[in-house]
């Protein structure tokens, strides 16, 4: 049986590209999600007028807010297959079975466009490919490894739509957030190349460059810290009260010899004793609070 197969296409204020996005998609899969955030210009009326299921947001809540409620419409669809990718028209929708032949063979959960696998072409400018090295190394090596970690383009089976529906993040790190939840819950990923076109289009960046690096870097680490608190917080602890033996030993040492009792170097060896007790504690504690989300996600997936 053929798969039922939705696009989601969080948009903007792109009203001089949505509805060529909407076309071209539209010939690929069987209903075309759009979910304006908040749009100022025509966005709505546009998407509309092309054919797409249209919701929307009564402000500009973010990237990850948007595609968060496109995909609670694709769940109440009983989509098989969900496509996502951006409205300015940087991806090519004829690019979608090839996201797709990895899902239908049942070879793949998720499957992410890529931008650096052979094969691929795209021509973006000197600061964006600069930044896009840096975010892909902190994600390559704190969530997955694959090449482009900030993909916006990708397709997933029903299995990954259950664990991506229920996302926290509501702007750009919504990638970066999905790829953390494949890691977690074992889904199966592959990249497939693509083409991405920058040049000629008016607004593919919707935040100021360094901020939207800066939010992209901030989810990272703090994926990585919720999921990993015991490496992330305990080695921090248990480096501070290696400290703290240091220099209580020092302490102790000249103590002896001279009976001088310095109060700097005792104050110094408690704050670090004490930093380190509660660095620790608190990595046991957000480590069962880390399993606790676990089971409770397991158990609303499995409903």
């Amino acid at each position: 049986m053929k798969p039922f197969i939705v696009a989601c296409i969080p948009a903007y204020n792109e009203h001089k590209a949505i509805a060529h996005v909407i076309q071209q998609a539209s010939k690929q899969v069987e209903h075309v999600i759009v979910c304006d955030d908040g749009s100022t210009d025509e966005t709505l009326e546009i998407a509309e007028k092309n054919g797409a299921l249209v919701i929307s947001n009564p402000t500009n809540l973010g990237k990850g807010a948007a595609l968060r409620k496109s995909l609670e419409l694709a769940t109440k669809l009983s989509a098989d297959l969900v496509v996502m990718l951006d409205a300015d028209g940087q991806h090519d929708p004829s690019d979608i079975p090839k996201l797709l032949r990895p899902l239908m063979r049942g070879e793949a959960d998720l499957v992410i466009g890529s931008r650096y696998m052979e094969g691929s072409k795209m021509d973006p400018p000197a600061y964006r490919k600069i930044g896009l090295k840096v975010i892909n190394s902190l994600s390559q090596t704190s969530l997955v490894t694959v090449k482009d970690t900030q993909s916006g383009f990708r397709a997933f089976n029903k299995k990954a739509l259950r664990h991506f529906v229920d996302s926290d993040e509501d702007g750009f790190g919504v990638e970066t957030e999905q790829l953390a939840t494949a890691r977690k819950f074992n889904l199966r990923v592959q990249e497939v190349p693509i083409s991405v076109r920058y040049s000629g289009l008016d607004n593919t960046s919707k935040k100021n460059p360094v901020s939207h690096g800066f939010e992209l870097v901030t989810v990272a680490i703090k994926l990585l810290v919720q999921d990993k608190p015991l490496l992330m917080i305990g080695t921090p602890g248990l480096l501070f009260i290696a400290t703290s033996m240091f220099t209580g030993y020092l302490f102790v040492k000249d103590f002896n010899l001279t009976g001088y009792f310095s109060v700097p170097m005792a104050l110094i060896t408690f704050t670090f004793l004490t930093l380190g007790t509660l660095f620790i504690l608190s990595s046991f504690i957000f480590y069962a609070i880390y399993l606790l989300k676990l089971e409770i996600k397991k158990i609303k997936v499995m409903e």
